[in-house]
């Protein structure tokens, strides 16, 4: 018997837009809280993709999230600067 995929995955939106806003709360131009607005915005995603996506991205650890405010974990600034993570 082969295990299921995890359902959760395909409920918070693409793997793309995942990697594109992993990649905008990475930014060196950019404060280093983004609102959900501005991920829309910089993402050209719809925000309720967008809504979806952090959640997930926040379920697994890769940012916090506080009211409209998403910025990027610890682990995956320590990740960045490492240079593990590549455009």
């Amino acid at each position: 018997m082969h295990p299921q995929p995890d359902a959760s995955h395909s409920s918070r939106g693409s793997s793309s837009l995942e990697q594109l806003i992993v990649l905008q709360i990475l930014r060196d131009d950019h404060h280093e809280r983004w609102s959900r607005a501005e991920l829309a915005r910089e993402t050209g995603a719809p925000p309720q993709d967008v809504g979806e996506a952090l959640v997930g991205l926040e379920k697994d650890g890769v940012v916090h999230l506080s009211g409209d405010s998403a910025w990027a974990s610890r682990a995956i600034r320590r990740l960045d600067e490492l240079e593990l993570i590549a455009i």
